[in-house]
């Protein structure tokens, strides 16, 4: 009796029946593991399965989107269609600045995922004040529609969706999905709005460079609007509308909202980091310039094309925000509010007692 306690008792508790320790190799323990395909497998059903109201939602979606296919584009200067999504994948196709929206839907619907647990726990039922909201949408899409102006009708569509959610869920679902649906705001293609964005800062991206570049680097340049040349005409850059740093601008601007929502509660320092996504893209984009003129004067005109043309040094621009946000973020990081009472975490598996 006593030896088969002994033998049940090392088992619970990862012994060995001799006395050691049970042990693991590492392949093991890491075979053992789900991948991510497999954990999605297993849960998206059950989640799934768990939202309430889900058919209401899927019908006033569909009927939604379809209103957005048959109905939704009125200007024919640029694609023969009236679906709006035909416009947005055009501009889209036809604009390097506008193609990061693509994946933006993608984009929320992974943070939706991540926000799950947060949902599960909300007290959900249809608001019928999300009526007044969807009716907002369909009044500004018709604005849109009449005034052949189809980005209207685009904040439109995205609107409606938010509403559709506070229809079905009430308010408490539609604050939860403030974040990550404000983020279709970057799936809003400006085309040739762009330009006047990108001009300023081309502008004074240019300028700052020239600045470093003569009093701080000792690299004389000369500096003609968005034109850097070296006065003896050994090499010569505009920086174009493509260089403008709409694209850094907009990636930064996405990595800085996402950032501050997930690991801030208080809006001021949502604010804060938010609003510093324009310096650290500005930084960003002249450190690139600044690098080709280093390049160019070290070594020649040929050089710095070829580190203007490299894609992994393309990515350069990316490195001082991406620094910045991690500083900015260890300055903000929140400390408890005074009355705030520490809640222990709670484990929902039951703790085994051996028999």
């Amino acid at each position: 009796m006593q030896s088969g306690y002994n033998a049940r008792h090392r088992s619970q508790y990862g012994l060995k029946p001799n006395g050691g320790p049970e042990t693991r190799s590492m392949t093991e323990e890491k075979n053992d593991r789900p991948t991510l395909l497999e954990e999605l497998r297993s849960e998206v059903p059950v989640v799934w399965k768990s939202v309430p109201f889900k058919g209401v939602f899927v019908s006033l979606l569909v009927g939604w989107v379809l209103l957005f296919e048959l109905l939704g584009n009125s200007t024919f200067g640029y694609v023969q269609t009236h679906s709006l999504f035909q416009w947005m994948f055009f501009s889209y196709e036809n604009s390097a600045d506008d193609e990061h929206g693509y994946f933006i839907p993608f984009l929320v619907l992974g943070l939706l995922w991540w926000k799950r647990k947060e949902f599960a726990g909300l007290k959900v039922q249809p608001w019928l004040p999300g009526l007044l909201l969807v009716g907002f949408a369909l009044a500004v899409h018709v604005v849109g529609y009449l005034g052949q102006q189809a980005r209207i009708s685009i904040v439109a569509f995205y609107f409606g969706v938010y509403a559709l959610v506070g229809l079905v869920w009430g308010r408490s679902a539609l604050k939860a999905a403030f974040f990550p649906m404000c983020l279709f705001a970057f799936a809003l293609p400006l085309g040739t709005l762009a330009e006047a964005i990108t001009f300023p800062l081309r502008l004074f991206a240019a300028g700052v460079t020239g600045v470093v570049s003569n009093t701080i680097l000792g690299i004389e340049v000369v500096v003609r609007g968005t034109l850097i040349y070296d006065p003896s005409g050994s090499y010569q850059y505009e920086v174009a509308a493509a260089c403008g740093g709409l694209r850094s601008l907009t990636a930064v601007l996405l990595l800085c909202t996402i950032y501050a929502f997930m690991n801030f509660d208080r809006y001021r320092n949502r604010v804060i980091l938010i609003l510093a996504a324009f310096p650290l893209a500005i930084i960003g984009n002249i450190t690139r310039l600044i690098g080709l003129i280093i390049v160019s004067h070290a070594f020649g005109k040929e050089y710095g094309t070829m580190v203007h043309d490299n894609t992994w040094f393309s990515l350069i621009p990316y490195i001082p925000p991406i620094a910045g946000i991690v500083v900015i973020g260890r300055l903000l990081r929140e400390q408890p509010r005074d009355g705030d009472v520490q809640k222990p975490m709670v484990n929902s598996t039951p703790e085994l007692q051996p028999s």
